[in-house]
């Protein structure tokens, strides 16, 4: 082997060696951010661009149900392979590698096709997630120079290595025996893949955004409920949501709470208002939800039409921006308007809009949407089947 080889080996394999170690971290980081609610940031979370625990959370930090992090350490790991080929060979079980002739000119293949690969994932990264993994971004820099280290530009550079892998290739199926190996390969992939896809064991955040799905991206709530009770009124069970007409999450979690309602008996909701606005909220210290004082008064009055919950989905659904458009919903909900304008600005409902609030915080309530079940207070949205296990659950024990 000529000394120019030998040295491009080495190189690849020191530069392979940190990729791996590298996307051992990457994938320690993936398990932290996805799976252990106890974790701290890890060290390359700097800011809301820079953030590597961040993009591990999105569901873009998988593939086929698997997160990237492992498709690197195969990837990098495959290359330390390729690159003592010729020394494994001559160990019984991974005689199979006497099939892979000229080794840089597969790595160098692999090295720029991951960088292309590196590449689209570096814009999906900067331009729709808006956040950067300086790790990942490292390891697009490794996997580059991976490639143009092995490219062999004397004899043809790349498409050399190309037409190089292709004869090999079509070599080794010659031999019935690793034809055989590579579609048994092929066939327990395709069924890894599909098991991980399916499942999605190894992606939570993939699940949630499914589970989540349905309500992120409804535009009205078709589970309404017309009047003032959502649930069974006779029930055991209360269940007390707490919502803010101006919180993102709040208008899924509240069509949430409906399809429940619809699906499943033995449970009443009871709504309270906790608007994250200065104008009324006194625990806050600087404007969050300017608005949503207003529209928590306006649903509070429609209830004394006998029209809450049909006022609630509408507030979610238009996303009133001032008063004059919640009176317009008013109308085309044929309340009395005057009457609802008259009490929305009453100080009874003022003063039990305050009264809420600060009943709110005292239960250590300070966000939303949240629930309070039994004296236990769920704050956050919790994808639909988790939810529904939760209140069978609580179903189940006020039964007894």
């Amino acid at each position: 082997m000529e000394k120019t080889t030998k040295l491009k080996m080495i190189f690849i394999f020191i530069l392979s060696l940190i990729g791996f170690i590298t996307t051992i971290k990457l994938a320690m980081i993936y398990y932290d951010a996805n799976f252990n609610p106890y974790a701290l940031a890890s060290f390359c979370s700097i800011n809301d661009f820079i953030d590597c625990d961040g993009i591990a959370k999105t569901t873009e930090s998988q593939f086929f149900g698997v997160p990237l992090a492992y498709w690197g350490m195969f990837f990098y790991l495959f290359v330390i392979v390729l690159l003592f080929a010729n020394k494994l060979k001559n160990i019984i079980i991974f005689k199979f590698l006497e099939v892979f002739k000229n080794p840089l000119d597969y790595i160098s293949l692999l090295g720029i096709f991951s960088f292309c690969i590196s590449m689209l994932l570096l814009c999906v990264s900067l331009f729709e997630i808006k956040k950067l993994c300086v790790l990942c971004a490292f390891t697009y820099v490794l996997n580059l120079l991976i490639g143009l280290i092995a490219i062999d530009y004397k004899n043809g550079g790349l498409m050399k290595s190309f037409k190089v892998s292709i004869g090999d290739f079509l070599d080794a199926i010659k031999n019935k025996v690793y034809l055989a190996a590579l579609i048994l390969v092929c066939i327990l992939a395709t069924g890894a893949l599909s098991y991980t896809t399916a499942t999605e064991k190894f992606a939570p955040q993939v699940k949630q955004q499914n589970e989540f799905g349905e309500f992120v991206n409804a535009k009205s709530n078709k589970y309404a409920v017309k009047g003032n009770y959502l649930g069974d009124k006779k029930a055991k069970l209360t269940i007390y949501v707490y919502t803010d007409y101006r919180c993102p999450i709040c208008g899924p979690f509240d069509i949430m709470i409906h399809k429940l309602a619809k699906e499943l008996k033995g449970f009443k909701v009871v709504h309270k208002n906790l608007p994250l606005d200065t104008e009324c909220n006194h625990h806050l210290t600087r404007p969050f939800h300017e608005g949503s004082c207003t529209m928590a008064r306006y649903a509070m009055a429609a209830e004394k039409q006998g029209k809450f919950w049909d006022m609630d989905s509408k507030l979610f659904e238009l996303k009133p921006k001032n008063e004059n458009e919640i009176l317009d919903i008013a109308k085309d909900l044929k309340l009395d308007v005057n009457k609802l304008k008259e009490d929305a600005n009453s100080n009874e409902i003022k003063n039990q809009l305050v009264k809420d609030i600060a009943e709110a915080y005292d239960k250590k309530i300070n966000a939303t949407p949240a629930m309070l079940i039994n004296n236990e207070v769920h704050i956050g949205m919790k994808p639909y089947s988790e939810l529904k296990k939760l209140v069978e659950n609580e179903i189940q024990k006020a039964a007894k």
